[in-house]
């Protein structure tokens, strides 16, 4: 990385989020122990371009998500596109939501699942064990998809825990009904897949390049039904193309096992998979968090391979 610090990119990112905050419909303010906080669709309007830009937040800097239209899909013909030149510190150290935070009991309670760069200070996740990466920065940013901005005892916490002042603290949250929501949620389509190939067992440090693309599904105001969708958009709809070193047998075995297409909950909008647990979404079978069709290039022999597909109609269903 050559000393880059994800914290002091994803900032200044951060620093043009709040300049251009009426532009994008976003209320910036301060919260009881001096953090900043931005809501991007609670309060708050928002909109697709804020939630572009919180993508970009969320991967510290080192990722590019843009909006492109696609000919493959008649009825949702626009798509995110994420790319990244370094998507394991982009996706795991980054945009993957592993912090969870929460204080309090009850109705009041607080809880939230914390991603973007200020995981890579405070490295409280044992996948940080396998990271090589680590950070230093004077700032840190977290994002959260929530309803609420978070309590003071929580930007405490963090602050503890990133070793940085509490006025260096910010907290963007959207919550996943709202049009921010659903965009920053979508561009998770490459996190997933490096996230499955970690738990496949494939060397991070072969994955050397990367880029994804999924549809951009419409939000919902109920919240089973908008986390549906976007669950939805990257398990039926999302496509990943992975860069790798290493043998081509070990390539192709990756792209066989990478796609959603392999998992036993594989096959219904995941609204209704959810309600089939009956909320408890870890006994979900965590091989269906995935594209639905992976290509993997072994950089070393030029050879490619492809596997999984989209389901187009589980889209329609999904998205009404």
């Amino acid at each position: 990385m050559n000393g880059l610090s994800i914290n002091t990119l994803a900032g200044q990112a951060v620093d043009r989020m709040i300049a251009s905050a009426a532009r994008l419909r976003v209320a910036v303010s301060k919260g009881e122990a001096g953090e900043t906080i931005i809501d991007a669709g609670q309060n708050a309007r928002g909109g697709i371009e804020a939630g572009l830009a919180i993508a970009e937040i969320c991967l510290g800097g080192m990722g590019t998500v843009e909006i492109a239209p696609t000919g493959a899909n008649p009825k949702w013909p626009f798509e995110l596109c994420v790319r990244s030149t370094d998507p394991v510190i982009a996706c795991l150290a980054s945009q993957y939501a592993g912090w969870a935070l929460s204080h309090g009991e009850g109705k009041s309670a607080f809880f939230a699942l914390g991603s973007g760069p200020g995981r890579a200070l405070a490295r409280k996740e044992p996948l940080f064990a396998e990271l090589e990466y680590r950070d230093s920065a004077s700032r840190a940013t977290l994002v959260l998809e929530s309803s609420r901005a978070p309590p003071r005892e929580i930007a405490e916490k963090v602050a503890h825990d990133c070793g940085v002042p509490r006025e260096n603290i910010t907290f963007i949250f959207a919550p996943t009904q709202s049009l921010a929501g659903a965009v920053q949620v979508v561009a998770r389509v490459l996190e997933v897949a490096l996230h499955k190939a970690h738990e496949l067992k494939f060397p991070l440090s072969r994955i050397i390049d990367g880029l994804a693309s999924a549809p951009l599904c419409p939000p919902h105001p109920d919240f089973v039904q908008a986390m549906g969708r976007t669950n939805d958009a990257i398990i039926y709809g999302g496509k990943a193309h992975l860069f790798v070193t290493g043998p081509a047998a070990e390539a192709m075995a990756l792209a066989e096992k990478l796609p959603s297409t392999t998992s036993r909950d594989h096959g219904r909008p995941f609204a209704e998979v959810f309600k089939v647990y009956k909320g408890d979404f870890y006994s979900i079978d965590p091989m269906l968090f995935s594209p639905a069709r992976a290509i993997v290039t072994a950089v070393e022999t030029g050879e490619t391979f492809h596997a999984g597909e989209i389901n187009q109609a589980l889209l329609d269903v999904s998205f009404g």
